[in-house]
């Protein structure tokens, strides 16, 4: 059994010409696809225009955000003195020293020396720590320079050597005195 080859590329080219029982014709074809083109060319002009809306109005939300943000982060806000003229900070950190735990005492000098990297940041000290920020103090304007120094080497040993670092009492107290004396000086407490 043979196949017709021909007979069947015949049928085609005629159901293509719109001959063939039922076939639509290829100019009907056409139409359609025109139709079809122009309905898809109206929804995309139109998913455009939404879309566009939607950006400009989403813009328009984020600018407003940026500015309140711009208002919210450039105000600066004080903290409330405590009773006394205390500083709230400062207060914590003497009743963690108060506590009676090395882990408190710990606590109260990591905590001290967080304080004194604000105090000399906001005097305008530079550096990338509390130490390139001491080295670059001048002794004539910085008077507790070696207090500062002292109590920060204390909390660099706690740092480095965490619980195994053998802090007494005597020791957290004096440090929290070296604190206190670049504060006082500072007029910070």
């Amino acid at each position: 059994m043979q196949a017709n080859v021909e007979y069947w590329f015949r049928l085609f080219y005629d159901c293509l010409r719109g001959t063939c029982y039922g076939s639509v014709g290829l100019n009907q074809f056409y139409s359609f696809l025109s139709h079809l083109w122009l309905w898809i060319i109206v929804i995309g002009y139109l998913l455009s225009i939404i879309a566009l809306v939607i950006i400009i109005y989403v813009m328009i939300r984020l600018f407003e955000l940026r500015k309140r943000e711009e208002e919210y982060y450039s105000t600066v806000i004080v903290p409330p003195e405590a009773k006394g003229g205390m500083h709230p900070r400062w207060g914590h950190i003497q009743s963690l020293l108060e506590g009676g735990s090395p882990s408190a005492w710990r606590e109260a000098i990591v905590e001290a020396d967080i304080m004194l990297d604000d105090v000399l940041a906001k005097r305008g000290y530079t550096g990338d720590g509390i130490g390139e920020k001491l080295k670059s103090a001048d002794p004539d304007d910085f008077k507790t320079l070696q207090d500062a120094w002292e109590a920060h080497k204390v909390r660099n040993q706690i740092a480095h050597q965490g619980s195994a670092f053998d802090l007494s009492e005597t020791v957290a107290q004096r440090t929290i005195a070296h604190f206190e004396a670049v504060f006082n000086e500072f007029k910070v407490i």
